[in-house]
């Protein structure tokens, strides 16, 4: 039998929005992109430290050690998968729910249970389609950590728990609160709204780095002399864009992208600085022999 002990952990719930209708509308591409969407989360979830521990129907539970690593790993991904569903038809979107709480849990064997798991799920079911909320333990010990709003809510009523758990929406963005909002017991104190929002990466920086690489290779001709001293600088702006590139994109494993940008800018700082030797492929063969351990010994 499996050993049943308790811990204090951080447990983050997710679920899909209109998941049944998305389903009734068009089964195998819902499942495909459920799959795409669940892979992205779950690299996500491991990259900040958690596990994930269950799975099942449209839903999935993991914990972390770090509150504060469980929340950027919610909104990382929520900002992920806002890049996906932007791709797709507005009645095909896949719009995931995430709850957030910090809590004492029962452990048996990989499974965990308790009412920490059950407010969770509670939060997750209250937050909006692409959204994120948070218990008051969690707020605590995130409130001055993490770039990104909150609003209070209210006290959250859960199953089998005698007092109202206050919870918070976390505000990505131009979000919009939770449709299903508890009546609060108390007025809003201005302190409990944090109003820093992180800057948003995309287009935006694309378009710096290429008027950037543009204003040096014309600097570089207009004072010509005889050396195109500007392709290291450009090189190093693609690498930057790429691994921006990286930071948004679900369609790839990151890390092991990671690996090839930095393999690919090996191999143009070699033709840069090209003196007959193909130096770039030892470094580059160390690359392909990390990246298939970390294949070989994925579960």
């Amino acid at each position: 039998m499996s050993e049943t002990r308790r811990k204090l952990t951080t447990i983050f719930c997710a679920d899909v929005q209109d998941y049944t209708r998305l389903m009734g509308t068009d089964e195998e591409g819902t499942l495909a992109a459920l799959k795409r969407c669940r892979e992205a989360m779950g690299r996500l979830i491991e990259s900040h430290g958690g596990r994930v521990i269950n799975t099942w129907g449209d839903g999935l539970i993991a914990d972390f050690p770090s509150v504060v690593e469980a929340v950027r790993a919610a909104v990382d991904t929520q900002n992920e998968l806002a890049g996906f569903n932007a791709r797709r038809p507005e009645d095909g979107r896949m719009l995931f729910r995430i709850g957030i709480n910090l809590g004492d849990v029962i452990v048996e064997g990989d499974d965990i249970y308790g009412d920490g798991v059950n407010i969770a799920a509670r939060l997750q079911a209250s937050a909006s389609a692409g959204g994120i909320v948070i218990s008051s333990t969690v707020y605590d010990q995130v409130r001055n950590k993490v770039a990104v709003g909150f609003e209070f809510l209210g006290p959250l009523m859960v199953k089998n728990v005698d007092e109202g758990v206050p919870s918070y929406a976390v505000k990505i963005g131009d979000e919009a609160p939770p449709p299903q909002r508890p009546s609060p017991s108390r007025p809003q104190p201005a302190a409990e709204i944090a109003e820093a929002r992180p800057a948003p990466a995309g287009r935006r920086l694309f378009a710096v780095l290429g008027v950037i690489a543009a204003v040096l290779i014309g600097i570089n001709l207009l004072s010509w002399q005889g050396v195109f001293w500007a392709r290291f600088p450009v090189l190093a702006l693609a690498v930057v864009a790429a691994f921006a590139w990286n930071r948004s994109q679900i369609l790839f494993n990151r890390k092991a992208t990671s690996l090839a940008i930095v393999a690919l800018g090996m191999v143009g700082i070699n033709l840069f600085t090209w003196t007959g030797q193909f130096w770039a492929v030892w470094p580059i063969l160390g690359i392909a022999a990390v990246m298939g351990l970390r294949w070989s010994m994925r579960r």
